[in-house]
């Protein structure tokens, strides 16, 4: 077993349950309730099947131009992905190589620690204020780079851009990466930033807003350079990455922006009223900006109400971690789904 004194051990992301039976309200890893864009339900039926025979555009080029026009920056302004996942681990290998830590929050997206362990990157978390906020003057001390999400995850909490910039501008020799997953629901991209930044990376994802977690399609927006050293990366590793049908239909989601802005409006009108009912029923949170709401009852754990929803097959988040064990993380569904986990939740609320 010598063998094994050579392996890169890691301790692994763990993604949420994915329930095999089909009859679950789905509420715990932030998935849009809708379909994709109905153009891209047509694209589907009417895909050339022989053109899977060839390899895709490396360059992916038709998603890449309808982001770029969308976004206004330049084609050579925009890197695509499988999923923001594959973005956001080559952003760590190409970008976090110094000797010094890189930084970022310590209640977060729980992938950062992993990509850090994996490319063996040194890094500093640094702990959220009491009311879940990002701590700006602890991103000013030295480092080797930093990532943060706005809005935060699993908090929801959105940061303004004038926080965002004043730890952009404190880090100039570094770059820092902000991770946009949730950014159509309620908050305000730093995107137009990049052109003033060099060292600024705004990461997004087709999986919430855009209703496409199952085509794993990301990308990334920030300065040509940056682009390039990571396209460089990119072509070392794999030059195809990611497949035909994934570029044709991500590039049409992108097209559809009264469908894209209407379920996203659905979304944050839905998550309001669910703040309104679970403040009702004793629960705190943060105010989120994002797809989900991370709560806390005033009296019952998290785990005992967590347990109690899968009993009636409704899924949420829970972390059995520091600072967080007492929180639940619940995606926002269709105004239906809401309705019955506030009627579950009121029922065992009532009980207690």
């Amino acid at each position: 077993m010598n063998w094994e004194n050579n392996v890169r051990k890691v301790v692994p992301y763990v993604a949420g349950e994915q329930p095999k039976q089909k009859d679950v309200i789905k509420l715990n890893t932030n998935e849009c309730p809708y379909p994709p864009a109905p153009a891209v339900e047509k694209a589907l039926k009417e895909i050339d099947f022989d053109s899977f025979r060839l390899y895709p555009d490396p360059d992916t080029t038709s998603i890449t131009e309808a982001l770029a026009k969308y976004y206004n920056v330049s084609t050579k302004n925009v890197f695509v992905g499988v999923g923001s996942d594959d973005v956001l681990s080559m952003a760590f290998l190409t970008f976090f190589n110094s000797d010094k830590p890189i930084l970022f929050p310590d209640v977060t997206y729980s992938f950062y620690d992993v990509w850090a362990d994996l490319y063996r990157i040194p890094y500093k978390t640094v702990p959220l204020k009491d009311d879940w906020s990002i701590d700006k003057e602890g991103f000013k001390q030295e480092n080797g780079g930093v990532i943060f999400p706005n809005p935060n995850a699993p908090t929801g909490l959105f940061e303004d851009v004038s926080t965002v910039e004043e730890i952009v501008s404190a880090n100039p020799d570094v770059v820092v990466i902000v991770d946009e997953a949730y950014i159509d629901f309620g908050g305000e991209s730093v995107i137009p930033l990049t052109s003033k930044y060099d060292n600024l990376l705004v990461v997004q994802t087709f999986s919430k807003s855009r209703a496409m977690a199952g085509m794993r399609i990301g990308f990334c927006i920030g300065n040509e350079k940056l682009i390039g050293y990571l396209n460089d990366a990119k072509f070392s590793f794999n030059s195809y990455t990611m497949n035909r049908p994934a570029q044709e239909l991500g590039a049409l989601a992108v097209l559809d922006d009264a469908y894209f802005k209407d379920i996203t409006g659905r979304i944050v009108k839905t998550r309001e009223w669910v703040k309104i009912e679970l403040k009702r029923l004793g629960f705190t949170f943060p105010d989120s900006k994002a797809n989900f709401i991370f709560a806390s009852h005033k009296s019952i754990p998290a785990k005992d109400i967590y347990t109690y929803l899968r009993t009636r097959n409704i899924f949420v988040r829970y972390w059995d971690k520091a600072r967080i064990n007492n929180s639940l993380r619940i995606t926002i569904g269709t105004d239906e789904q809401m309705k019955t986990l506030i009627g579950a939740l009121e029922e065992y609320i009532g009980d207690k």
